[in-house]
Protein backbone atom coordinates (compact mmCIF):
# COMPACT_ATOMS: atom_id res chain seq x y z
CA UNK A 1 0.00 0.00 0.00
CA UNK A 2 1.55 3.78 -1.07
CA UNK A 3 1.02 6.61 1.04
CA UNK A 4 1.47 10.43 -0.29
CA UNK A 5 3.74 12.56 2.27
CA UNK A 6 3.71 16.59 1.00
CA UNK A 7 7.05 17.13 2.71
CA UNK A 8 8.33 20.87 3.80
CA UNK A 9 11.33 19.76 5.96
CA UNK A 10 10.28 19.20 9.61
CA UNK A 11 13.20 17.72 11.34
CA UNK A 12 10.76 14.67 11.88
CA UNK A 13 9.76 13.98 8.62
CA UNK A 14 12.93 11.26 7.95
CA UNK A 15 12.06 9.79 10.91
CA UNK A 16 8.22 9.46 10.36
CA UNK A 17 8.84 7.96 6.71
CA UNK A 18 10.54 5.46 8.17
CA UNK A 19 7.60 4.69 10.95
CA UNK A 20 5.84 4.04 7.82
CA UNK A 21 7.93 1.88 5.79
CA UNK A 22 8.11 -0.02 9.29
CA UNK A 23 4.03 -0.86 9.00
CA UNK A 24 4.55 -2.18 5.94
CA UNK A 25 3.78 1.46 3.43
CA UNK A 26 5.53 2.45 0.63
CA UNK A 27 5.78 6.45 0.59
CA UNK A 28 6.14 8.65 -2.88
CA UNK A 29 7.10 12.14 -1.28
CA UNK A 30 6.30 15.65 -2.73
CA UNK A 31 9.48 17.21 -1.03
CA UNK A 32 10.03 20.53 -3.36
CA UNK A 33 8.90 22.43 -0.50
CA UNK A 34 11.92 21.66 1.48
CA UNK A 35 14.59 23.85 -0.93
CA UNK A 36 11.72 26.30 -2.44
CA UNK A 37 9.96 27.76 0.16
CA UNK A 38 8.32 30.33 -2.19
CA UNK A 39 5.96 27.68 -3.51
CA UNK A 40 2.18 29.05 -3.79
CA UNK A 41 -0.78 27.34 -2.73
CA UNK A 42 -1.69 26.84 -6.43
CA UNK A 43 1.95 25.02 -6.84
CA UNK A 44 1.08 22.82 -3.67
CA UNK A 45 -2.14 21.65 -5.38
CA UNK A 46 -0.91 20.91 -8.87
CA UNK A 47 2.00 19.09 -7.11
CA UNK A 48 -0.73 16.86 -4.25
CA UNK A 49 -3.04 16.38 -7.51
CA UNK A 50 -0.81 15.24 -9.79
CA UNK A 51 0.88 12.42 -7.37
CA UNK A 52 -3.12 11.44 -6.31
CA UNK A 53 -3.61 10.69 -10.54
CA UNK A 54 -0.58 9.04 -10.68
CA UNK A 55 -0.09 7.26 -7.59
CA UNK A 56 -3.56 6.84 -5.99
CA UNK A 57 -2.18 6.32 -2.04
CA UNK A 58 -4.04 4.98 1.11
CA UNK A 59 -4.11 8.81 2.30
CA UNK A 60 -2.05 11.74 2.11
CA UNK A 61 0.41 12.86 5.12
CA UNK A 62 1.98 16.13 6.28
CA UNK A 63 3.58 17.72 9.14
CA UNK A 64 1.22 20.37 10.02
CA UNK A 65 -1.91 21.43 8.83
CA UNK A 66 -2.07 22.42 4.96
CA UNK A 67 -5.64 23.83 4.18
CA UNK A 68 -5.32 23.59 0.10
CA UNK A 69 -4.24 19.98 0.98
CA UNK A 70 -6.87 19.28 2.73
CA UNK A 71 -9.34 20.91 0.34
CA UNK A 72 -7.96 18.34 -2.46
CA UNK A 73 -7.70 15.53 -1.38
CA UNK A 74 -11.93 16.05 0.37
CA UNK A 75 -12.93 16.41 -3.70
CA UNK A 76 -10.90 13.32 -4.43
CA UNK A 77 -12.04 11.61 -1.46
CA UNK A 78 -9.06 10.80 -0.20
CA UNK A 79 -7.96 10.31 3.53
CA UNK A 80 -5.31 13.61 4.61
CA UNK A 81 -3.68 12.59 7.96
CA UNK A 82 -1.46 15.39 9.53
CA UNK A 83 0.11 16.01 12.64
CA UNK A 84 1.08 19.11 14.05
CA UNK A 85 4.76 19.01 15.57
CA UNK A 86 4.89 23.55 15.63
CA UNK A 87 2.73 26.11 17.67
CA UNK A 88 1.11 28.00 16.80
CA UNK A 89 -0.60 26.89 13.62
CA UNK A 90 -2.78 29.45 12.39
CA UNK A 91 -3.60 27.71 9.07
CA UNK A 92 -5.48 25.30 11.25
CA UNK A 93 -8.71 28.23 11.60
CA UNK A 94 -9.06 27.40 7.97
CA UNK A 95 -12.40 25.96 7.34
CA UNK A 96 -11.04 22.93 5.50
CA UNK A 97 -10.72 21.81 9.19
CA UNK A 98 -14.53 20.22 8.85
CA UNK A 99 -14.02 17.90 5.76
CA UNK A 100 -14.85 14.54 6.74
CA UNK A 101 -11.55 13.75 4.63
CA UNK A 102 -9.44 14.75 6.95
CA UNK A 103 -7.43 13.00 10.13
CA UNK A 104 -6.00 15.77 12.30
CA UNK A 105 -3.50 14.69 15.02
CA UNK A 106 -2.37 17.77 17.60
CA UNK A 107 0.33 17.32 19.90
CA UNK A 108 -0.64 20.25 22.53
CA UNK A 109 -3.80 19.54 24.27
CA UNK A 110 -4.67 23.03 24.51
CA UNK A 111 -4.56 23.09 20.93
CA UNK A 112 -6.65 20.27 20.55
CA UNK A 113 -9.51 21.64 22.96
CA UNK A 114 -9.57 24.71 20.97
CA UNK A 115 -10.03 23.23 17.23
CA UNK A 116 -11.68 19.62 17.92
CA UNK A 117 -15.04 21.32 18.45
CA UNK A 118 -14.83 22.20 14.61
CA UNK A 119 -14.27 18.28 13.66
CA UNK A 120 -14.68 16.39 16.58
CA UNK A 121 -15.01 13.08 14.82
CA UNK A 122 -12.07 13.95 12.44
CA UNK A 123 -9.47 15.60 15.06
CA UNK A 124 -7.20 13.71 17.94
CA UNK A 125 -5.18 14.35 20.44
CA UNK A 126 -1.78 12.43 19.67
CA UNK A 127 1.80 13.76 21.79
CA UNK A 128 5.16 13.38 19.82
CA UNK A 129 7.58 10.48 19.81
CA UNK A 130 11.50 9.78 19.78
CA UNK A 131 13.18 7.79 17.25
CA UNK A 132 15.71 6.00 19.73
CA UNK A 133 16.53 2.91 17.18
CA UNK A 134 18.28 5.62 14.77
CA UNK A 135 19.36 7.69 17.89
CA UNK A 136 20.87 4.53 19.40
CA UNK A 137 23.04 3.71 15.67
CA UNK A 138 24.27 7.88 15.86
CA UNK A 139 25.24 7.15 20.07
CA UNK A 140 26.58 4.10 19.17
CA UNK A 141 29.55 5.48 16.25
CA UNK A 142 30.80 8.45 18.96
CA UNK A 143 34.38 8.44 19.21
CA UNK A 144 36.63 9.93 21.42
CA UNK A 145 37.10 13.08 19.36
CA UNK A 146 33.25 13.37 18.96
CA UNK A 147 33.52 13.06 23.62
CA UNK A 148 36.47 15.93 23.46
CA UNK A 149 34.04 18.28 20.67
CA UNK A 150 30.66 17.52 22.53
CA UNK A 151 30.92 17.35 25.98
CA UNK A 152 29.25 19.63 28.05
CA UNK A 153 28.22 20.36 31.57
CA UNK A 154 25.20 22.22 30.36
CA UNK A 155 23.93 22.51 27.20
CA UNK A 156 21.06 23.89 24.62
CA UNK A 157 20.24 23.50 21.10
CA UNK A 158 17.78 25.59 19.28
CA UNK A 159 16.80 28.89 18.41
CA UNK A 160 16.86 32.31 20.45
CA UNK A 161 13.71 33.29 18.81
CA UNK A 162 15.04 37.00 17.87
CA UNK A 163 14.87 36.25 14.16
CA UNK A 164 11.39 34.88 14.94
CA UNK A 165 9.70 37.39 16.83
CA UNK A 166 7.92 40.27 15.14
CA UNK A 167 7.99 42.51 17.77
CA UNK A 168 11.98 42.61 17.42
CA UNK A 169 10.79 45.31 14.70
CA UNK A 170 7.50 46.30 15.18
CA UNK A 171 7.74 47.91 19.35
CA UNK A 172 8.83 50.96 17.84
CA UNK A 173 5.44 51.06 15.90
CA UNK A 174 2.98 50.58 18.53
CA UNK A 175 1.67 52.98 20.40
CA UNK A 176 3.01 53.35 24.17
CA UNK A 177 0.39 52.21 25.28
CA UNK A 178 0.02 49.03 23.79
CA UNK A 179 3.90 48.54 23.87
CA UNK A 180 4.12 49.03 27.68
CA UNK A 181 0.85 46.65 27.82
CA UNK A 182 2.83 43.81 26.06
CA UNK A 183 5.97 43.96 27.68
CA UNK A 184 4.18 43.73 31.18
CA UNK A 185 2.16 40.88 29.76
CA UNK A 186 4.83 39.35 28.57
CA UNK A 187 6.75 39.66 31.67
CA UNK A 188 4.03 38.28 34.28
CA UNK A 189 4.00 35.39 31.56
CA UNK A 190 7.64 34.66 32.15
CA UNK A 191 6.85 33.79 36.06
CA UNK A 192 4.41 31.54 35.39
CA UNK A 193 4.86 27.95 34.22
CA UNK A 194 2.28 25.24 33.11
CA UNK A 195 -0.09 28.10 31.73
CA UNK A 196 0.15 30.05 29.20
CA UNK A 197 -2.07 33.74 30.28
CA UNK A 198 -1.35 35.63 27.03
CA UNK A 199 -4.39 34.97 24.74
CA UNK A 200 -6.97 35.57 27.20
CA UNK A 201 -5.60 38.43 28.67
CA UNK A 202 -5.36 40.42 25.48
CA UNK A 203 -7.22 43.43 24.67
CA UNK A 204 -9.53 44.06 21.34
CA UNK A 205 -7.55 47.36 21.05
CA UNK A 206 -4.23 45.75 21.78
CA UNK A 207 -4.64 43.02 18.95
CA UNK A 208 -6.14 46.33 16.60
CA UNK A 209 -2.79 47.90 17.11
CA UNK A 210 -0.53 44.98 16.13
CA UNK A 211 -2.95 44.29 13.12
CA UNK A 212 -2.10 47.95 12.09
CA UNK A 213 1.63 48.10 12.76
CA UNK A 214 2.18 44.71 10.94
CA UNK A 215 0.82 45.05 7.27
CA UNK A 216 2.13 41.35 6.71
CA UNK A 217 -0.18 40.52 10.07
CA UNK A 218 -1.53 36.85 9.17
CA UNK A 219 -5.32 36.92 7.61
CA UNK A 220 -7.32 33.85 6.33
CA UNK A 221 -10.25 33.57 3.76
CA UNK A 222 -13.27 31.35 4.55
CA UNK A 223 -11.96 30.53 8.42
CA UNK A 224 -14.05 29.17 11.39
CA UNK A 225 -13.51 31.50 13.48
CA UNK A 226 -11.20 34.69 14.03
CA UNK A 227 -8.25 34.12 14.36
CA UNK A 228 -6.79 37.35 15.22
CA UNK A 229 -6.63 37.06 18.75
CA UNK A 230 -5.20 33.49 18.70
CA UNK A 231 -2.19 35.08 16.20
CA UNK A 232 -1.37 37.93 18.17
CA UNK A 233 -0.91 36.20 21.25
CA UNK A 234 1.39 32.94 19.83
CA UNK A 235 2.84 34.53 16.72
CA UNK A 236 3.32 37.93 17.79
CA UNK A 237 3.54 38.18 22.01
CA UNK A 238 4.41 34.39 22.49
CA UNK A 239 7.63 34.47 20.68
CA UNK A 240 9.04 37.45 22.15
CA UNK A 241 8.13 36.04 25.41
CA UNK A 242 10.40 32.77 23.77
CA UNK A 243 13.31 35.06 23.19
CA UNK A 244 13.63 36.60 26.40
CA UNK A 245 13.13 33.71 28.48
CA UNK A 246 15.84 32.37 26.50
CA UNK A 247 18.73 34.97 26.64
CA UNK A 248 17.76 35.17 30.63
CA UNK A 249 17.95 31.74 31.10
CA UNK A 250 21.57 31.00 29.54
CA UNK A 251 22.84 34.13 30.86
CA UNK A 252 21.52 33.16 34.37
CA UNK A 253 22.78 29.88 34.15
CA UNK A 254 25.73 31.03 32.52
CA UNK A 255 26.51 33.07 36.10
CA UNK A 256 26.64 29.82 37.80
CA UNK A 257 28.18 26.93 35.65
CA UNK A 258 29.45 26.25 32.12
CA UNK A 259 27.13 26.67 29.58
CA UNK A 260 26.79 25.92 25.60
CA UNK A 261 24.62 27.10 23.46
CA UNK A 262 24.47 25.72 19.82
CA UNK A 263 22.48 27.57 17.45
CA UNK A 264 22.06 29.97 14.36
CA UNK A 265 20.56 32.66 16.17
CA UNK A 266 22.72 36.74 16.93
CA UNK A 267 23.74 35.81 20.39
CA UNK A 268 24.82 39.34 21.31
CA UNK A 269 22.59 39.58 24.06
CA UNK A 270 24.44 36.89 25.72
CA UNK A 271 27.63 36.71 28.18
CA UNK A 272 29.83 34.06 29.31
CA UNK A 273 28.13 31.68 27.13
CA UNK A 274 30.24 29.42 24.90
CA UNK A 275 28.88 30.04 21.94
CA UNK A 276 29.09 27.57 18.53
CA UNK A 277 27.26 27.41 15.80
CA UNK A 278 24.41 25.20 14.40
CA UNK A 279 24.59 21.81 14.12
CA UNK A 280 23.60 18.93 11.82
CA UNK A 281 19.99 17.58 13.33
CA UNK A 282 20.66 13.69 12.27
CA UNK A 283 24.32 13.74 12.90
CA UNK A 284 25.60 16.10 15.29
CA UNK A 285 22.73 16.58 17.78
CA UNK A 286 21.97 13.39 19.23
CA UNK A 287 25.74 13.12 19.92
CA UNK A 288 25.51 16.42 22.21
CA UNK A 289 22.10 15.39 23.82
CA UNK A 290 23.86 11.85 25.45
CA UNK A 291 27.60 13.43 26.18
CA UNK A 292 25.55 16.77 28.01
CA UNK A 293 25.53 16.11 31.45
CA UNK A 294 22.33 18.07 31.62
CA UNK A 295 20.49 19.18 28.61
CA UNK A 296 17.89 22.55 28.62
CA UNK A 297 14.52 22.26 27.56
CA UNK A 298 12.75 25.81 27.55
CA UNK A 299 8.99 25.70 26.04
CA UNK A 300 7.70 28.12 24.05
CA UNK A 301 4.59 29.67 25.16
CA UNK A 302 2.62 29.26 22.25
CA UNK A 303 2.71 25.69 23.23
CA UNK A 304 0.54 25.83 25.77
CA UNK A 305 0.13 22.58 27.47
CA UNK A 306 2.23 20.21 24.81
CA UNK A 307 5.50 18.27 25.26
CA UNK A 308 7.42 19.51 22.15
CA UNK A 309 9.96 17.32 20.12
CA UNK A 310 12.97 18.53 22.05
CA UNK A 311 11.81 16.53 25.15
CA UNK A 312 11.41 13.50 22.93
CA UNK A 313 14.66 13.87 21.05
CA UNK A 314 16.78 13.94 24.22
CA UNK A 315 15.30 11.36 26.35
CA UNK A 316 15.38 8.95 23.08
CA UNK A 317 19.18 9.86 22.72
CA UNK A 318 19.89 9.05 26.79
CA UNK A 319 20.53 12.41 27.70
CA UNK A 320 19.32 13.87 30.60
CA UNK A 321 16.64 16.65 30.85
CA UNK A 322 15.58 19.12 32.61
CA UNK A 323 12.78 21.23 31.34
CA UNK A 324 10.89 24.19 32.32
CA UNK A 325 7.42 22.35 34.01
CA UNK A 326 4.37 21.86 31.09
CA UNK A 327 1.27 20.45 32.47
CA UNK A 328 0.81 17.20 30.20
CA UNK A 329 4.63 16.62 31.24
CA UNK A 330 3.50 14.25 34.27
CA UNK A 331 1.15 12.40 31.86
CA UNK A 332 3.87 10.51 30.49
CA UNK A 333 6.81 10.72 32.81
CA UNK A 334 7.50 10.93 36.27
CA UNK A 335 9.63 14.01 36.97
CA UNK A 336 12.91 13.02 39.46
CA UNK A 337 12.64 9.65 38.01
CA UNK A 338 12.24 10.35 34.18
CA UNK A 339 13.08 14.03 33.50
CA UNK A 340 14.09 17.07 35.63
CA UNK A 341 11.90 19.81 35.66
CA UNK A 342 11.47 23.35 37.36
CA UNK A 343 9.02 26.05 38.05
CA UNK A 344 11.18 29.17 38.57
CA UNK A 345 14.69 30.07 37.59
CA UNK A 346 15.23 29.84 41.60
CA UNK A 347 14.43 26.24 40.89
CA UNK A 348 16.31 25.71 37.67
CA UNK A 349 19.41 26.58 39.31
CA UNK A 350 19.45 25.02 42.34
CA UNK A 351 18.83 21.36 40.63
CA UNK A 352 21.38 22.02 37.99
CA UNK A 353 23.94 22.24 40.84
CA UNK A 354 22.49 19.36 42.36
CA UNK A 355 22.85 17.18 39.36
CA UNK A 356 26.18 18.40 38.42
CA UNK A 357 27.53 16.94 42.04
CA UNK A 358 25.39 14.14 41.87
CA UNK A 359 26.48 11.72 38.41
CA UNK A 360 24.83 8.49 39.80
CA UNK A 361 21.65 9.70 40.05
CA UNK A 362 21.44 12.16 36.92
CA UNK A 363 22.75 9.11 34.88
CA UNK A 364 20.17 6.58 36.45
CA UNK A 365 17.33 8.99 36.19
CA UNK A 366 18.69 9.60 31.98
CA UNK A 367 18.37 6.20 31.77
CA UNK A 368 15.11 5.96 33.04
CA UNK A 369 13.74 8.55 30.49
CA UNK A 370 15.31 6.71 27.67
CA UNK A 371 13.72 3.70 28.82
CA UNK A 372 10.45 5.22 29.29
CA UNK A 373 10.76 6.52 25.81
CA UNK A 374 11.80 3.61 24.04
CA UNK A 375 8.56 1.77 25.89
CA UNK A 376 5.87 3.67 24.85
CA UNK A 377 7.24 6.89 22.78
CA UNK A 378 8.18 6.18 19.60
CA UNK A 379 7.21 6.75 16.02
CA UNK A 380 6.04 3.25 14.85
CA UNK A 381 3.96 3.61 18.79
CA UNK A 382 2.29 7.11 17.14
CA UNK A 383 1.42 5.29 13.87
CA UNK A 384 -0.34 2.73 15.04
CA UNK A 385 -2.53 5.27 16.50
CA UNK A 386 -3.08 7.05 13.72
CA UNK A 387 -3.78 4.30 11.05
CA UNK A 388 -6.77 2.99 13.67
CA UNK A 389 -8.50 6.10 12.19
CA UNK A 390 -8.34 5.06 8.95
CA UNK A 391 -12.14 3.86 8.57
CA UNK A 392 -13.41 4.68 4.65
CA UNK A 393 -14.07 7.89 4.14
CA UNK A 394 -16.10 7.20 0.14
Amino acid sequence: MEIIFYRYGSICEPDIINAFHAAGLTVAEEAREITDKSISNTDRLLAVEALLKSHPPLFVFSINFFPVIADICHIYRVPYLCWTADSPVPELFSSSIRHDTNRIFLFDKAQYEQFAPYNPDCIFYLPLASCTQRFDQVISAISSADRNRYSCDISFIGSLYNEKSPLQTLSAALPDYTDGFIRGLIESSLQIYGYNPIEAALSDSVIHDLKTADSAFYQLQNAVASSDRYVAAHSYIGMEAACLERIRTLNLLADHFPVDLFTRSDTSALHNVHIHGGVQTLTEMPKIFHLSKINLNMTIKPIQTGLPLRIFDILGCGGFLMTNFQSELTDYFTIGVDLEAYSSMDELVDKCAYYLAHDDERLQIARNGYEKVSASHTYPHRIREMLKTLIPVG
